[in-house]
Protein backbone atom coordinates (compact mmCIF):
# COMPACT_ATOMS: atom_id res chain seq x y z
CA UNK A 1 0.00 0.00 0.00
CA UNK A 2 1.27 3.69 -0.50
CA UNK A 3 -1.82 4.98 1.42
CA UNK A 4 -2.07 2.16 3.96
CA UNK A 5 -5.48 4.78 5.33
CA UNK A 6 -7.03 5.10 2.01
CA UNK A 7 -6.22 1.75 0.60
CA UNK A 8 -7.18 -0.48 3.42
CA UNK A 9 -10.72 -0.34 3.04
CA UNK A 10 -10.44 -1.66 -0.28
CA UNK A 11 -8.18 -4.34 1.11
CA UNK A 12 -10.49 -5.13 3.58
CA UNK A 13 -13.52 -6.15 1.60
CA UNK A 14 -10.97 -8.33 -0.85
CA UNK A 15 -10.18 -10.60 2.11
CA UNK A 16 -13.79 -10.89 3.01
CA UNK A 17 -16.27 -11.02 -0.23
CA UNK A 18 -13.51 -12.23 -2.98
CA UNK A 19 -13.45 -15.05 -5.02
CA UNK A 20 -10.68 -17.57 -3.44
CA UNK A 21 -8.08 -16.66 -5.98
CA UNK A 22 -8.39 -13.16 -4.83
CA UNK A 23 -8.60 -13.68 -1.33
CA UNK A 24 -5.14 -15.44 -1.91
CA UNK A 25 -3.56 -12.80 -3.98
CA UNK A 26 -4.67 -10.08 -1.76
CA UNK A 27 -3.02 -11.89 1.30
CA UNK A 28 0.13 -12.70 -0.71
CA UNK A 29 -0.07 -8.90 -1.78
CA UNK A 30 -0.51 -6.77 1.62
CA UNK A 31 0.60 -9.18 4.37
CA UNK A 32 4.66 -9.60 4.51
CA UNK A 33 5.67 -13.54 4.78
CA UNK A 34 5.72 -13.47 8.65
CA UNK A 35 2.97 -11.73 9.93
CA UNK A 36 0.68 -12.83 12.12
CA UNK A 37 -3.13 -13.09 13.18
CA UNK A 38 -4.88 -12.50 16.38
CA UNK A 39 -8.44 -13.45 17.38
CA UNK A 40 -10.64 -14.50 20.05
CA UNK A 41 -10.69 -18.02 18.52
CA UNK A 42 -7.64 -18.40 16.84
CA UNK A 43 -3.73 -17.40 16.68
CA UNK A 44 -0.96 -17.82 14.20
CA UNK A 45 2.11 -16.49 15.95
CA UNK A 46 4.75 -14.58 13.13
CA UNK A 47 7.31 -16.53 11.88
CA UNK A 48 8.41 -17.26 7.91
CA UNK A 49 5.68 -18.41 6.23
CA UNK A 50 2.94 -17.96 8.85
CA UNK A 51 0.93 -15.80 5.96
CA UNK A 52 0.16 -18.94 4.70
CA UNK A 53 -2.01 -19.96 8.27
CA UNK A 54 -3.38 -16.67 7.89
CA UNK A 55 -4.88 -17.42 4.14
CA UNK A 56 -5.84 -20.79 5.70
CA UNK A 57 -7.91 -18.96 8.65
CA UNK A 58 -9.52 -16.40 5.99
CA UNK A 59 -10.59 -19.59 3.43
CA UNK A 60 -12.51 -21.05 6.40
CA UNK A 61 -14.21 -17.93 7.27
CA UNK A 62 -15.16 -17.45 4.17
CA UNK A 63 -16.47 -20.96 3.73
CA UNK A 64 -18.24 -20.70 7.03
CA UNK A 65 -20.27 -17.72 5.50
CA UNK A 66 -20.18 -17.08 1.60
CA UNK A 67 -22.06 -14.00 1.87
CA UNK A 68 -20.74 -11.28 4.61
CA UNK A 69 -21.89 -8.07 5.00
CA UNK A 70 -19.39 -5.48 6.66
CA UNK A 71 -19.39 -1.92 7.14
CA UNK A 72 -16.44 -0.01 7.66
CA UNK A 73 -17.39 2.66 10.25
CA UNK A 74 -14.04 5.04 10.74
CA UNK A 75 -9.87 4.53 10.38
CA UNK A 76 -7.64 5.75 12.35
CA UNK A 77 -3.85 6.06 11.49
CA UNK A 78 -0.92 6.60 13.66
CA UNK A 79 1.98 7.29 10.94
CA UNK A 80 4.48 7.64 13.44
CA UNK A 81 3.97 4.18 14.89
CA UNK A 82 2.81 2.68 11.49
CA UNK A 83 -0.62 1.59 13.13
CA UNK A 84 -4.15 1.55 11.27
CA UNK A 85 -7.26 1.28 13.65
CA UNK A 86 -10.18 -0.06 11.59
CA UNK A 87 -13.80 0.18 13.52
CA UNK A 88 -15.67 -2.64 11.83
CA UNK A 89 -19.11 -4.13 12.14
CA UNK A 90 -20.67 -7.09 10.26
CA UNK A 91 -23.34 -9.68 9.75
CA UNK A 92 -21.73 -13.13 10.06
CA UNK A 93 -23.85 -15.63 8.94
CA UNK A 94 -22.90 -19.54 8.94
CA UNK A 95 -24.98 -21.45 6.16
CA UNK A 96 -25.16 -24.87 7.83
CA UNK A 97 -26.86 -23.12 10.66
CA UNK A 98 -30.37 -21.60 9.93
CA UNK A 99 -31.27 -18.50 10.84
CA UNK A 100 -28.03 -18.12 12.61
CA UNK A 101 -26.68 -14.06 12.29
CA UNK A 102 -24.38 -12.77 14.14
CA UNK A 103 -24.36 -8.92 13.93
CA UNK A 104 -20.76 -7.78 15.72
CA UNK A 105 -18.44 -4.90 15.94
CA UNK A 106 -14.97 -4.84 16.39
CA UNK A 107 -11.92 -3.15 16.16
CA UNK A 108 -9.21 -4.28 14.02
CA UNK A 109 -5.74 -3.39 14.78
CA UNK A 110 -3.19 -3.38 12.19
CA UNK A 111 0.49 -2.71 12.56
CA UNK A 112 2.43 -2.00 9.38
CA UNK A 113 6.19 -2.17 8.05
CA UNK A 114 7.30 -0.26 5.39
CA UNK A 115 9.87 -0.60 2.84
CA UNK A 116 11.36 1.94 0.42
CA UNK A 117 10.56 -0.34 -2.39
CA UNK A 118 8.41 -3.69 -3.54
CA UNK A 119 10.03 -6.84 -1.50
CA UNK A 120 10.50 -9.90 -3.12
CA UNK A 121 6.68 -11.11 -3.80
CA UNK A 122 4.73 -13.64 -6.05
CA UNK A 123 4.35 -12.08 -9.48
CA UNK A 124 0.65 -10.96 -10.30
CA UNK A 125 1.55 -9.56 -13.83
CA UNK A 126 -1.27 -12.44 -14.59
CA UNK A 127 -4.01 -13.46 -12.89
CA UNK A 128 -4.25 -16.58 -10.60
CA UNK A 129 -7.48 -17.15 -11.86
CA UNK A 130 -7.73 -16.59 -15.91
CA UNK A 131 -11.31 -15.99 -15.11
CA UNK A 132 -10.37 -12.65 -13.74
CA UNK A 133 -9.89 -9.65 -15.66
CA UNK A 134 -6.32 -8.86 -16.88
CA UNK A 135 -6.53 -5.47 -15.89
CA UNK A 136 -7.22 -5.95 -12.21
CA UNK A 137 -4.58 -3.59 -9.98
CA UNK A 138 -4.46 -6.45 -7.40
CA UNK A 139 -2.01 -8.63 -10.22
CA UNK A 140 -0.06 -5.90 -11.48
CA UNK A 141 2.99 -5.47 -10.28
CA UNK A 142 4.11 -1.87 -8.45
CA UNK A 143 6.38 0.52 -9.75
CA UNK A 144 6.55 3.17 -7.58
CA UNK A 145 9.41 5.54 -6.05
CA UNK A 146 6.70 6.11 -2.88
CA UNK A 147 7.62 3.70 -0.20
CA UNK A 148 5.00 0.50 0.41
CA UNK A 149 3.43 -0.23 3.67
CA UNK A 150 2.65 -3.81 4.48
CA UNK A 151 0.95 -5.63 7.29
CA UNK A 152 3.20 -7.10 9.93
CA UNK A 153 0.08 -7.98 12.38
CA UNK A 154 -3.74 -7.65 12.64
CA UNK A 155 -5.42 -8.12 16.13
CA UNK A 156 -8.83 -8.55 16.06
CA UNK A 157 -10.70 -6.96 19.41
CA UNK A 158 -14.23 -7.56 20.45
CA UNK A 159 -15.76 -6.24 23.40
CA UNK A 160 -16.94 -9.34 25.40
CA UNK A 161 -20.77 -8.99 24.37
CA UNK A 162 -20.04 -8.57 21.21
CA UNK A 163 -17.61 -12.11 21.02
CA UNK A 164 -20.65 -13.59 23.23
CA UNK A 165 -22.64 -13.08 19.80
CA UNK A 166 -20.92 -15.94 18.07
CA UNK A 167 -22.46 -18.30 20.40
CA UNK A 168 -26.04 -16.95 21.61
CA UNK A 169 -28.63 -16.82 18.89
CA UNK A 170 -30.98 -15.06 20.02
CA UNK A 171 -28.83 -12.86 22.15
CA UNK A 172 -29.40 -14.94 25.50
CA UNK A 173 -25.63 -14.75 26.50
CA UNK A 174 -25.52 -10.95 25.03
CA UNK A 175 -28.08 -10.25 27.68
CA UNK A 176 -27.30 -11.91 31.01
CA UNK A 177 -22.88 -10.53 30.34
CA UNK A 178 -25.68 -6.39 29.79
CA UNK A 179 -27.09 -7.79 33.61
CA UNK A 180 -23.81 -8.05 35.15
CA UNK A 181 -22.20 -5.70 33.90
CA UNK A 182 -24.59 -3.43 35.55
CA UNK A 183 -24.30 -5.28 38.75
CA UNK A 184 -20.58 -4.43 38.35
CA UNK A 185 -21.08 -1.04 38.06
CA UNK A 186 -23.10 -0.97 40.98
CA UNK A 187 -19.99 -2.85 43.23
CA UNK A 188 -18.29 -0.03 41.52
CA UNK A 189 -20.72 2.48 43.13
CA UNK A 190 -21.01 0.75 46.50
CA UNK A 191 -17.21 0.79 46.85
CA UNK A 192 -16.62 4.11 45.75
CA UNK A 193 -18.43 5.26 49.04
CA UNK A 194 -17.59 2.36 51.23
CA UNK A 195 -14.06 3.24 50.93
CA UNK A 196 -13.67 6.96 50.39
CA UNK A 197 -11.37 7.49 53.31
CA UNK A 198 -8.91 5.76 51.15
CA UNK A 199 -9.52 8.63 48.39
CA UNK A 200 -9.07 11.34 51.20
CA UNK A 201 -6.12 10.11 51.89
CA UNK A 202 -4.83 10.18 48.99
CA UNK A 203 -6.07 13.43 48.09
CA UNK A 204 -4.85 15.12 51.27
CA UNK A 205 -1.82 12.88 52.46
CA UNK A 206 -0.70 11.36 49.81
CA UNK A 207 -1.61 13.52 46.80
CA UNK A 208 -2.40 13.29 43.46
CA UNK A 209 -1.20 10.08 41.30
CA UNK A 210 0.71 9.18 43.99
CA UNK A 211 2.92 11.71 44.45
CA UNK A 212 3.94 9.70 48.27
CA UNK A 213 4.03 6.22 49.03
CA UNK A 214 2.28 5.58 52.22
CA UNK A 215 5.24 5.23 53.98
CA UNK A 216 6.30 8.68 52.93
CA UNK A 217 3.15 9.87 54.10
CA UNK A 218 3.26 8.34 57.69
CA UNK A 219 7.28 9.27 57.84
CA UNK A 220 5.67 12.92 57.28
Amino acid sequence: MEDPASEIPRVIRLLTQSTPSTQRATIEKYFTPSASFTHPFCRTGSFEGSRWLIWCIYRWYKIMSPRIEITIDGIAYDEKNLTLYVNIHQDFRIWVIPFFNAPVSLVTVLRLVRYPSLPPQPSYSTPINPNETANNSLYRSTSSEKPLYFIQSQNDLYQVNEFFKFFSQFGVLSVLLLLWQFAATALCIAGAMIFWPISWVEQNVIGGNREKSIGDAVRG
